[in-house]
């Protein structure tokens, strides 16, 4: 054949395809509804409050489709397709491409127009562009290429429930062609399997796949471009990077569309999600109802990966608290209720109750807002919290300030209280929040998953034998051989041992050491690279006067990855946010003062008021030999007592006060500021 006849009909496929083709809209564009702007970094570009596009085209007989990229969507924003709803956006704050089917008749001969534009009254600062008019058919689109994927574990070779994330070469979550089926649960740019393989379908291009299987595995990844027609086979590799022998990870926060009615995950896919995870325990905490998905793991073979325990989420107009275990014979507690005194009588003391998100408001009221809390104390003017156990990181409602929940804790269990830190993920979702990326790790015997001892399991979590984990883990001992929930007697010197660890693709950046809630040591981490361990040592603590609960915690500055996506603040307290991970170990007690038990600084803080209340000179010298966790103690319970802290006894016994008395005063001073008279703000 001739050349130049060649180079024609080359010239010509290539137009018919380009025709298929029209850039509506290359760039990308920040829209938003309402003001100010969401996050600080939205402030420095002019935002527009709608996107609206015309072009030109001919009538469409048949199925046309359109993509576009989003990110940052969190509110309803619609597609309109000359002013005809399209689709909406996928509510969803990741990166990602989304395609959307155009039905036959829809476009006009001529001038056309698409419009994005809100449909909330929340202020969502989104980003929105690069959007292309395709004349086929949305399947025809997704399907023009195919990669056979198997997910195997590294040592046995055997298939692995986990999660494939496809990503474009723009770095966006990529929309697949594969269609739905019972062992799949599919979202754009991310697909978990629950058989380990997968067929997956995509628009000819450049990608990256990345394979993987929660907290505790490495990622495996393979970059690739395929033409249209062409077909590939990938083997990805899987091994566990972080040794969690005896401890069983659990995520005591997870929901379904099914149940809750929000979110979008079916109780199908909760049940492929949590194994694709690497969730052994899963507690399910649908709202006011028991629900149980054992029978769904049981029919979809994933019972061998995971024990389920049916839970509740006692949602109330006085906060949200996650209850367990529970059976389908059992009570639901009163959620009606509008005060702590009776809900906590519905409560079996026997079972666990964790508060929720306790920084969040949800009906008007923060559980642990600084009016009604003050939280270096762990008292709240609004009544006894009737929980044994809190979250002290939630990964779908994470904190600008990643110390905040845990500080509460801290201040809480120094009042008294016998708290069990928890970690969850609070996913209603497939891909949106991430299952079990915030967990928690309870010390139990883990040989079979699907045999945990469910009574033990719970017992060691009421006794606080757990860490939690949001990208790390802070594993702590004392003296060799007592651990978090445990009480360790004194002795002359006493050695703490910590060791983090996390995956490769994990970075942690410092480590401490906190006693009584007061940070006593911090070490930074170099090792951000490996996987498995990255920092090891031990610290050691002189006897003292008081007993002192010990806790560690790790911490990292950490983006968001395409395949392990942090979530910005769901309630935010600034503009400003920067990711991170955390790992926080349970409390270990040591019985410094050798009664026997664990002694809190609320415990002595009592005793020497009632002997020096009427002698503040006293009894500032007393709270020289103390920690500042008893300081706050103390002056908290004259305060109780009508102690005015501003008068001019007090404020000359203070002269007395050693650095650490005196800061800690001024600590608690600065948080009593914050709180108000009335203790019942908000309409409840």
């Amino acid at each position: 054949m001739d050349l130049k006849i060649v180079f024609l009909l080359s010239v010509l496929i290539g137009l018919n395809a380009f025709s298929q083709k029209q850039v509506l809209d290359a760039s990308m564009h920040h829209l938003r509804n309402g003001n100010p702007a969401e996050w600080k970094n939205f402030s420095k570009h002019p935002a527009e409050t709608q996107l609206v596009l015309s072009f030109s085209s001919d009538i469409n007989s048949t199925e046309h489709s359109i993509s576009l990229r989003q990110s940052d969507v969190k509110q309803l924003w619609q597609v309109l397709l000359n002013n005809r709803l399209l689709n909406s956006l996928v509510i969803d704050g990741n990166d990602m491409k989304v395609y959307f089917s155009v039905p036959p008749g829809s476009l006009f001969p001529g001038r056309n127009e698409l419009k994005v534009i809100s449909a909330s009254q929340v202020v969502d600062d989104i980003e929105v562009g690069e959007i292309l008019l395709d004349a086929r058919p949305l399947n025809q689109v997704l399907t023009e290429t195919e990669v056979q994927i198997e997910i195997r574990e590294d040592k046995s070779n055997a298939l692995l429930p986990s999660r494939i994330t496809v990503v474009d070469s723009k770095g966006s979550l990529h929309t697949t062609g594969t269609e739905p089926n019972k062992e799949l649960a599919i979202r754009p740019g991310m697909i978990y399997t629950a058989s380990g393989r997968i067929s997956l379908q995509l628009p000819a291009g450049k990608y990256t796949i990345y394979a993987g299987r929660g907290f505790e595995y490495n990622i495996d990844s393979f970059q690739f471009t395929l033409k249209n027609g062409q077909k590939l086979q990938r083997i990805f590799r899987l091994r566990k990077e972080v040794n969690t022998k005896g401890w069983v990870s659990s995520d005591t926060h997870l929901h379904t569309l099914t149940h809750s009615g929000h979110g979008d995950a079916s109780d199908v896919e909760r049940a492929i999600t949590i194994a694709g995870e690497g969730i052994e325990l899963p507690v399910i905490t649908e709202h006011n109802l028991i629900a149980d998905l054992s029978s769904k793991a049981r029919e979809l073979k994933l019972d061998r990966y995971y024990t389920v325990i049916p839970g509740d989420e006692v949602t109330t107009t006085v906060g949200h608290f996650n209850y367990f275990p529970l059976n389908e014979n059992d009570h639901i507690p009163n959620y009606k209720t509008h005060d702590w005194d009776s809900l906590g009588k519905s409560f079996d003391k026997n079972k666990i109750t964790i508060l929720n998100h306790g920084r969040d408001i949800h009906n008007q009221f923060r559980p642990l807002d600084p009016r009604r809390h003050i939280s270096i104390v762990g008292k709240n003017l609004y009544g006894i919290l009737p929980a044994n156990a809190m979250e002290v990181v939630n990964s779908g409602a994470l904190l600008n300030y990643n110390m905040e929940l845990i500080e509460d804790w801290f201040g809480l269990l120094n009042h008294g209280f016998q708290l069990t830190p928890a970690g969850g993920s609070d996913s209603h979702d497939v891909g949106r929040y991430i299952v079990g990326q915030a967990r928690t790790y309870i010390k139990v015997k883990d040989d079979d998953p699907s045999k945990i001892p469910i009574d033990e399991a719970v017992q060691h979590f009421k006794e606080g034998k757990v860490m939690v984990s949001f990208g790390l883990l802070a594993e702590i001992n004392v003296n060799g051989r007592y651990g978090p929930g445990e009480l360790s007697p004194a002795s002359n010197n006493n050695v703490v041992d910590v060791q983090v660890s996390g995956p490769s693709w994990i970075k942690a950046d410092s480590v401490a050491l906190y006693a009584n809630g007061i940070r006593i040591y911090k070490r930074g981490i170099r090792n951000k690279k490996n996987g498995g361990i990255k920092w090891k040592a031990s610290w050691s603590i002189k006897k003292q006067k008081q007993d002192v609960f010990l806790v560690a915690v790790a911490e990292g500055d950490q983006k968001s990855l395409p395949y392990w996506p942090i979530v910005k603040p769901f309630q935010p307290t600034t503009d400003e946010w920067s990711p991170y991970v955390i790992g926080c170990s349970g409390a270990v007690w040591v019985d410094m003062d050798g009664d026997g038990r664990p002694t809190t600084a609320y415990d002595y803080a009592s005793r020497i008021v009632d002997q020096y209340q009427n002698n503040l000179t006293a009894l500032i010298k007393q709270l020289n030999q103390y920690d500042g966790a008893v300081t706050v103690q103390a002056v908290r319970i004259l305060i109780d007592r009508f102690v005015d802290p501003y008068s001019r006894e007090f404020l000359e016994a203070r002269k007395l006060a050693n650095r650490s008395t005196e800061l800690a005063i001024k600590r608690l001073m600065q948080q009593e500021s914050l709180s108000t008279i009335d203790p019942y703000p908000g309409n409840f």
